[in-house]
């Protein structure tokens, strides 16, 4: 099943495709939660009711609306740096023996076809295509054994990255925080039409129709029930949260010369049964 945020006319609404095409409603129509995450967040029975609410609603374009990022104000952003062997080492780095958390804001995402926007102050804005996940259960201590029961569904993530930022200090927050840089989306695939712990999937970056990055999400260094038994050690989980599980090699910046994004460039990630994620660049005004 897949869900998707949109607007159309001026109304956000959502929406739901369980294999009869895309079906949804304006979220102030009554009776429709505000994003994916509260989607997620919501118990069982109250999902079963929001789906039959939303597959009997008006017929929906995924090509024609404008595709918002899943979740709107998720209470968490947590992603993984680092999180394959090959792009720890085009930064010169071991691959980690923990994995390198840092945090994303909402102000950041962006949703597909949205403009990905390089800022004034810096040309080196870098493709990082990524798995995501919003958490459909919460929790402390969540065992490893158990945390893909954690899990509502994946999505397809751009990190856009400022690298000249990011690298000024040895945390990265302000380079991975640039307004309109985190594209999310176009959808949310339930973690039920997957693989467990989404593995095995292929991860493609493509800039201007040339492949920069290929892999398979088996080749995370922490996979994504390590990561929430992990992460849960020391914070408590709750669902709706997001999880951007870190991007393979084929960056720009690890290339010679290095290729940054520049305006008009577009920018794909496509994963595997999930969706392909594509961005226009443009120049902040």
């Amino acid at each position: 099943m897949r869900f998707m945020r949109f607007e159309q006319q001026g109304q956000i609404g959502l929406a739901v495709d369980a294999g009869e095409g895309w079906r949804g409603r304006f979220v102030d129509e009554g009776d429709v939660l505000t994003d994916v995450s509260a989607i997620a967040a919501s118990d069982e029975l109250a999902r079963k009711a929001l789906v039959q609410h939303l597959r009997e609603g008006f017929v929906v374009d995924a090509d024609q609306v404008r595709c918002l990022p899943p979740s709107a104000n998720p209470g968490k952003i947590i992603c993984l740096g680092l999180n394959y062997r090959d792009h720890a080492r085009e930064f010169d780095s071991p691959p980690p023996a923990y994995p390198t958390l840092f945090a994303r804001f909402a102000s950041s995402l962006i949703g597909h076809a949205q403009p990905l926007v390089r800022p004034r102050v810096s040309d080196k804005f870098d493709y990082e295509g990524e798995l995501v996940l919003i958490l459909g259960r919460g929790g402390k201590h969540i065992a490893q054994e158990d945390a893909l029961d954690h899990v509502f569904g994946y999505s397809v993530f751009n990190d856009g990255s400022i690298r000249d930022y990011q690298l000024r200090t040895s945390q990265w927050t302000v380079g991975k925080n640039f307004d309109g840089t985190g594209a999310f989306g176009p959808w949310v695939v339930t973690a039920d039409e997957l693989p467990p712990g989404a593995t095995g999937l292929t991860l493609e970056t493509r800039l201007n129709g040339e492949v920069m990055q290929h892999a398979s999400t088996s080749d995370m260094i922490f996979g994504v029930a390590q990561t929430l038994a992990i992460i849960s050690e020391g914070m408590t989980l709750d669902a709706g949260d997001v999880i951007v599980m870190g991007t393979p090699s084929g960056v720009g910046y690890g290339r010679k010369p290095p290729v940054y994004m520049k305006p008009g460039d577009v920018c794909e990630v496509s994963i595997e049964r999930i969706a392909t994620l594509r961005n226009t660049v443009v120049q902040e005004a």
